[in-house]
């Protein structure tokens, strides 16, 4: 947006530039505009919104978390999948791109800048217009276009992070394609984030399978769901897999699809522990010790049964997994399918070898750290992801906002908070204290740092297992932290927000000892993975806003459906608030 940046003018025409046009992105561009924001435009170096979901990242099979129902927002219905009664409900990331796409067309048509990619990102006082200096700020955009080639700059206001935990590939320098080449490997190298725009590639190298032990190979690095899929993916293309990791995620599965008010109940969040505890259960389940050991045995069960549903061995490598309730690794297979990766190892088509790491490439192949080698004629790397802001923006922007990750204290002055948490006593040892590194961010939405400014925010960094749901509730939080709406609670100064950034990630490295540290902070500027009905009760709770929206009774609140339709009113309702203190926005259509 190259035409003039106000100062002294309401919030709404001031411009907003959305980088990321994923969930997150869309559904910030969408509140925005409803709340009357005249001047927003979305940022993305892909071809086709969905982030994670974008059309060249998804292939045929690829299955998510979520099922209908879930990971859509409350202003456009999502159709149902096919094979829907089957397998739960279980969604694709085809019918994620498609509804995304559906929703960009629908609500942001001629918002989107595609094929745009950020080369830095920093706040400047020069007016982009006549180039006076003012006390007034911009954020100026040094953009390339990925098509031309072409370098321009970009100006805006109010800038809204949205490039999520999920898109910059972080692959060890001893399996690089530059390590590789040297040791004289020369078939296709690529991260499961290709796999969608680069599989040709793969299958030109690979033959289809048979029964001799010499044919051609897909070696596979990582032990996580991205790691499964392209496992699964690979053999149902006729393909050999071999499947190498330390520890697998866990994951929920079941012989029959499970009841609503199980799958989409607050059932399992009053399981998980928070911050706050708000309810006599809640309280009974985490500070008791026959609540904890119900607690403890509740998810013990879920993970016993979900092995016992997929008839995993008891000497399967993949029992080695990620705790369910101390850990943010849980994936939800339902009912899984034939095709789907525990079924195809079970069948005996996917090859796993546990607990072992790939350590460098030879000419064959892989070398493992036991020294076996592994021969391949391709590699996918499943190796997870580095922060997508480190690339955005330099370390003087990151330190000047707060982005840049420092070590937590080991001991502070809020260590003692949760000590009457019984469900926490006894947590997984934690062996290296010092990569415990977080970064600052206020709900996981603000810089601490920036916080008083009101022009720069966050969506897509609090890691939820329901993103659709929690993008939204933030979306609204946010666009009252750009309007200045006198009743959205926020703290009153920088200092408080730190502490209150700090008492949560303290809470964190508490809740989930192994996890913190270990996802990049893209990805985790706040972990409400189970919990994230009561953490977006919070949100709701700061705008003076009706908690606890499924309703129910004391006796069945916590099986009570949570949909979309809790939260469709929200603009509604925080237009009534804005009303009622005498403040107004002018309203857009979309």
């Amino acid at each position: 947006m190259s035409s003039r940046l106000s100062g002294a003018v309401h919030p709404t025409e001031q411009s907003v530039g959305i980088i990321g046009a994923g969930a997150a992105g869309l559904i910030t561009a969408h509140v925005l505009i409803q709340d009357g924001f005249q001047r927003v435009e979305l940022i993305t170096k892909d071809a086709s919104p969905g982030g994670v979901w974008t059309s060249h990242r998804v292939y045929p099979r690829l299955t998510i978390n979520s099922v209908h129902g879930e990971y859509r927002f409350s202003s456009l219905p999502m159709p149902s999948p096919q094979n829907a009664k089957a397998t739960g409900g279980r969604l694709t990331g085809q019918d994620m791109q498609a509804y995304m796409t559906s929703f960009a067309d629908k609500f942001l048509r001629g918002k989107i800048k595609y094929h745009t990619e950020i080369l830095n990102l920093r706040r400047v006082k020069t007016d982009p217009v006549n180039g006076s200096t003012s006390g007034q700020t911009y954020w100026e955009i040094d953009v390339k276009n990925n098509i031309t080639g072409r370098t321009s700059t970009l100006w805006y206001d109010k800038i809204v992070l949205c490039s999520g935990g999920c898109n910059t590939p972080k692959t060890l320098s001893s399996l690089s394609t530059k390590s590789a080449r040297a040791a004289g490997f020369r078939g296709p190298i690529i991260h499961s984030s290709e796999v969608g725009s680069r599989a040709e590639e793969i299958f030109a190298a690979t033959e289809l399978s048979s029964n001799d032990s010499h044919s051609s190979e897909v070696v596979i690095v990582g032990g996580g769901k991205s790691a499964q899929d392209v496992a699964a993916y690979m053999v149902n293309e006729g393909r050999k897999a071999t499947v190498v990791f330390d520890t697998a995620d866990s994951f929920l599965a079941v012989p029959i699809p499970l009841p609503d008010f199980i799958r989409k109940s607050r059932f399992l969040s009053v399981m998980s522990p928070h911050i706050v505890l708000r309810t006599r259960l809640e309280r009974f389940l985490h500070t008791t010790w026959l609540g904890s050991k119900i607690t403890h045995a509740i998810w013990s069960f879920l993970e016993w049964s979900s092995m016992l549903a997929f008839g995993v061995p008891p000497d399967s490598p993949l029992r080695r997994t990620h705790s369910m309730f101390w850990g943010v690794r849980t994936n939800d297979e339902g009912v899984g399918s034939p095709t789907s990766f525990y079924q195809l190892v079970k069948a005996g088509k996917v090859n796993i070898i546990a607990p072992n790491r790939a350590s460098e490439f030879v000419r064959e192949g892989v070398k493992l750290q036991d020294g076996t080698v592994l021969r391949a004629n391709a590699v996918i790397l499943s190796t997870g992801y580095e922060s997508s802001w480190k690339g955005l923006m330099n370390e003087e922007t990151q330190r000047e906002l707060g982005l840049e990750k420092h070590s937590l204290s080991t001991s502070n002055k809020f260590d003692r908070d949760w000590d009457d948490y019984v469900s926490l006593s006894n947590p997984p040892v934690v062996n290296n204290e010092s990569s415990l590194e977080v970064s600052t961010i206020y709900r996981g939405l603000v810089p601490t740092k920036n916080i008083l400014n009101r022009d720069f925010a966050i969506n897509g960094a609090v890691f939820t297992t329901n993103p659709g749901y929690a993008f939204e509730v933030c979306a609204h939080w946010i666009s009252s932290y750009f309007l200045q709406d006198p009743f959205l609670k926020l703290p009153s100064s920088v200092e408080e927000a730190i502490e209150q950034s700090e008492r949560n990630n303290t809470w964190l490295r508490k809740r989930y000892p192994l996890m913190v540290g270990t996802i990049n902070e893209s990805h985790s500027a706040d972990l409400a993975f189970w919990s994230w009905p009561q953490a977006t009760d919070t949100l709701l709770d700061d705008m003076g806003l009706a908690i606890n929206r499924s309703g129910g009774n004391c006796f069945n609140w916590a099986f009570k459906v949570i949909g979309l339709k809790d939260i469709a009113t929200l603009k509604k309702e925080r237009d009534e608030k804005r009303g009622h203190s005498g403040l107004s926005t002018s309203t857009s259509k979309s």
